[in-house]
């Protein structure tokens, strides 16, 4: 075994002092002279990006556990300490964590280090909370920054460390370089396990009940709508994470009937044991339970939130054909932008005001045409609630109401009470509409179809391919852009323009550059069709994927956009990347 394998061995031995178990894992493999799981462990680290940290729970600097947890905060607090020099101390942090496996404690470890950098204010909140309880307390504490300990809707075995800025977005180059940067200079232990043991959760549990009501009376005064009744019984999962408690809190603050809860899966449980993935993005599989439920309970309607409830699903029964329908992302998204807008000119019949919307480049374009139609501002950004939380900072900055703020994996803001998405907001504010729909006669569908005969019948075609060679996925790439010689057509169809915000190139613009901000450290390429159709394909942040995101449209007809769609999309995927020549693997 290699000199370099046993000083990675030694050294995990003498920092790890905060967990048995993994110490344990590592001297198993040791023993047992498993020096590529070792390597695999051991040989590099976890990469800090702006998502934070996302992976598997275990033993090595490439997993979550106390030792990574440690390094990564002292990491953080000294950045923080450079970036907020006379007042990071005093204005301090605030900490949440979801029902995970490990969450608490690792929340608790990062409370420790906080103390021990010197940090007078620590906010650790005393109970599991949803995860935009951290940007809204963040911001209205006026701390300098928070944490959030969730791996969202991962597998079991994930955890997680987000990270939020002052101004309550989740942090944008190049804080995160930064940060990465100043972990890998302060990887010694300042804290010991006693230290975490000492942090006390229930010292804070009157602010966090307060917080709690603080973020309900924001949200109710700026989202709550003045319905005459409320008919609709709705169903409401967690997916096994922490949403019941504030779904019912703000179901009863906005005056709606409480929810019918689905019972397996209303309790926060870490193993997640009704559903093979805790995500409600994937679809009748996930929300199975619900619909018994709500067949159950003769409720026609579904509210569901992924386990740290910062995303949402919607479902509608078909009362004549019986069906359940699932809306996609991107048409929550265009429902949530009318009933804003709705509401916000009922409240303000004769306001002129700058109003705006936002969605990220592989969302759908209808917002864009909704906008346009409507006279107010319309803008894109890059993909994640980094950027459409900062835009619509520098937004109202300039005097603009955002409306509301969405990207197409069910994220969705609206209001200001949290510049991240928050499906506890969205799915209060969903249920106010479909309410006030069925008052008006009309189901969710089909008021759907109505703003789409409105402002234009869009399809979208949306999947991914896994691929574990990330040399593949660059080869893929670094054919598609051939030296900035870019394909003009697929499948026949030409292509108008093309955007790679990896290396800064839109052609759509007399300069050839890019106005979207560039990042080589992931592949991003969008083809604009002369016919209309947009197709962007990308890598995924946290996890083995090219993504792919497809939309055409057309005036009168859906059938028509989506059977061109089709052919499009198969050219692409035969022609783009050549799945059986890179080995891909398609998703289910």
């Amino acid at each position: 075994m290699s000199i370099t394998t046993e000083s990675l061995v030694k050294e995990w031995l003498e920092l790890d002092t905060f967990d048995a178990e993994t110490r344990a894992e590592i001297e198993t493999l040791w023993n047992a002279k498993e020096e590529a799981a070792l390597q695999k462990l051991l040989g590099h680290r976890m990469e800090f990006g702006t998502a934070g940290l996302r992976a598997r729970m275990g033993a090595g600097y490439s997993q979550m556990n106390v030792l990574t947890i440690v390094q990564t905060t002292q990491g953080f607090a000294e950045y923080l300490l450079e970036q907020f020099p006379t007042t990071a101390r005093s204005n301090g942090v605030c900490i949440g964590f979801d029902g995970r496996h490990r969450s608490e404690r690792f929340a608790k470890a990062a409370a420790a280090v906080f103390f021990a950098k010197g940090f007078e204010k620590v906010l650790l909140f005393s109970r599991m909370v949803m995860t935009p309880m951290v940007p809204f307390t963040t911001v209205v504490e006026g701390c300098v920054a928070g944490i959030m300990v969730t791996a969202s809707h991962n597998p079991k075995e994930d955890n997680g460390y987000k990270v939020y800025w002052a101004n309550g977005c989740q942090i944008i180059p190049p804080h995160d370089s930064g940060i990465s940067d100043s972990i890998l200079r302060n990887l010694q232990p300042i804290i010991t396990a006693s230290d975490i043991e000492a942090v006390d959760l229930s010292r804070l549990s009157d602010f966090t009940e307060k917080t709690v009501q603080k973020y309900m009376e924001t949200v109710t005064h700026q989202l709550k709508a003045d319905l005459p009744s409320q008919p609709l019984d709705v169903t409401y999962t967690a997916m096994h994470g922490v949403g019941y408690r504030f779904i019912n809190d703000i179901f009863q603050s906005f005056g709606l009937r409480p929810v019918i809860p689905v019972l397996e899966q209303v309790q926060p449980d870490p193993e997640f044991p009704t559903v093979k993935l805790p995500n409600p993005e994937e679809g009748k599989g996930a929300l199975k339970l619900a619909m018994q439920t709500a067949d159950n309970h003769g409720s026609r309607f579904i509210v569901a939130n992924d386990p740290d409830a910062d995303r949402l699903a919607i479902a509608e029964k078909n009362p004549e054909t019986g069906e359940w329908y699932i809306f996609k992302g991107d048409e929550i998204g265009i429902l949530l932008a009318d009933w804003a807008l709705r509401n916000h000119r009922k409240a303000h019949p004769n306001e002129n005001a700058k109003l705006a919307v936002l969605n990220t480049t592989v969302s759908s374009k209808m917002l864009r045409a909704f906008a346009q139609k409507e006279n107010i501002l319309y803008q894109e950004t890059l993909t994640g609630f980094k950027w459409l939380g900062n835009r619509a900072i520098e937004l109202r900055k300039e005097g603009y109401t955002v409306l509301m703020a969405y990207e197409e994996a069910i994220g969705f803001m609206l209001g200001s009470a949290v510049a991240d998405k928050d499906g506890v907001s969205a799915g209060a504010s969903f249920a106010q509409y479909a309410n006030q729909l069925e008052l008006e006669g009309e189901s969710i569908f089909g008021h759907l179809q109505n703003l789409r005969k409105r402002y234009g019948f869009f399809v979208t075609q949306n999947h991914y391919f896994f691929c574990y060679d990330k040399n593949v996925i660059r080869s893929i790439f670094q054919r598609l852009r051939q030296d900035n010689q870019y394909a003009q057509s697929c499948g026949g169809f030409k292509i108008a323009a093309v955007r790679d915000l990896t290396v800064g190139v839109d052609t759509a613009f007399p300069d050839g550059l890019a106005r979207l901000p560039v990042s080589a450290a992931t592949e991003m390429i969008t083809y604009t069709f002369e016919n209309g159709c947009v197709i962007t394909l990308r890598t995924s942040g946290t996890e083995p994927k090219i993504k792919y995101y497809c939309e055409h449209s057309h005036p009168d007809s859906v059938d028509t956009a989506r059977a061109e769609l089709a052919v499009i999309v198969d050219a692409m995927i035969a022609e783009f990347l050549e799945p059986e020549r890179n080995n891909l693997i398609k998703s289910a």
